[in-house]
């Protein structure tokens, strides 16, 4: 998929080294294409990280896409620069008059705060308001799905044991969504959280449908029955190396972290991750662009009463 990016970007260079087509804005403007506008709340604390994880994550495809990056306003991010943020991202209030074919909203190291004691909680509430009316799809990843089952809902999360860290098996419940055509009975799946939601509270809402599963992870994928919601518990774009970095990052705090689950060889952090979730996750937001966001916008994105309506 040829990803139209600002032609400075970071990512952009990483991208292009693992042969991923990156268009820059210069020649995405001599093409008679309408690609799709996409909008990424990025949430995360390391966010070209998650840059780069997304960007690779949505190159699966011949679709066109221009990127937007999302940030919010009522909170400092620490762990970039602000010249990057200021080059980069946009706030709410710079694209709340227009629309998108698609967002993306990712986690947050907030679980365990209450909702409403995070500081850009207000933000958010209207930034998922907005979403319903100017966005075709939206895809929550981990808190953000969390958040969103909050906000729309009215589920709660609830407080794990203990971290739930590692690589996890999942199992299709509904194969013939298409949001999981092409999945296998049991595939692979990242987790890094400290909170979950009650399987009961999503399976007792007529409006969501649960898609995949895991016995030691809880749900992993449900949706809104009209496709225009998506919620994915865990982090299937992370990379190979992300949970050693998130493990190491535990150890130097002090924490005495768990061994991420079905993540080393044998358990050993010395040896190198597996990387076993990778197509399931191409597949995944492959089929989220294809059968949710281009098969489901308008081609005039600006008049919404040509939106065609979900079929799913």
């Amino acid at each position: 998929m040829p990803i139209k990016v600002q032609s400075d970007l970071p990512a952009k260079e990483t991208l292009e080294r693992e042969n991923i087509f990156v268009m820059d804005e210069l020649r995405s403007i001599h093409q008679d294409i309408r690609p799709l506008k996409i909008c990424i709340l990025n949430l995360m604390p390391l966010k070209q990280d998650t840059e780069l994880q997304l960007l690779r994550a949505l190159s699966n495809t011949p679709l066109q896409i221009d990127i937007t990056f999302l940030m919010v306003k009522s909170h400092e991010s620490k762990n970039v620069s602000a010249n990057h943020l200021n080059q980069f991202y946009k706030v709410w209030d710079e694209v709340k008059e227009r629309r998108f074919d698609g967002m993306i909203i990712t986690g947050a190291p907030v679980e365990l705060m209450e909702f409403e004691e995070v500081d850009y909680w207000d933000e958010l509430c209207n930034i998922f308001k907005w979403s319903k009316d100017h966005v075709t799809s939206v895809l929550h990843i981990c808190w953000g799905a969390q958040a969103g089952l909050y906000y729309h809902y009215g589920i709660g999360k609830i407080k794990l044991p203990k971290k739930l860290s590692g690589i996890y098996e999942n199992r299709v419940m509904n194969r013939k969504i298409p949001l999981v055509r092409g999945f296998d009975d049991v595939f692979l799946a990242p987790h890094s959280r400290y909170t979950g939601v009650s399987p009961e509270d999503v399976y007792g809402n007529s409006e969501l449908m649960v898609l995949a599963e895991s016995e030691e992870a809880g749900i992993y994928i449900c949706t809104a029955n009209s496709g225009s919601m998506v919620f994915v518990m865990g982090h299937p774009e992370y990379d190979r190396m992300t949970l050693d970095k998130e493990y190491n990052r535990d150890l130097g705090k002090g924490i005495d972290p768990e061994i991420p689950k079905n993540y080393y060889p044998g358990d050993d952090p010395s040896k190198r991750p597996l990387l076993s979730w990778r197509s399931h996750c191409n597949i995944l937001y492959t089929n989220w662009l294809n059968y949710y966001v281009y098969q489901a916008t308008p081609y005039d994105i600006d008049n919404p009463e040509n939106r065609p309506l979900f079929l799913y």
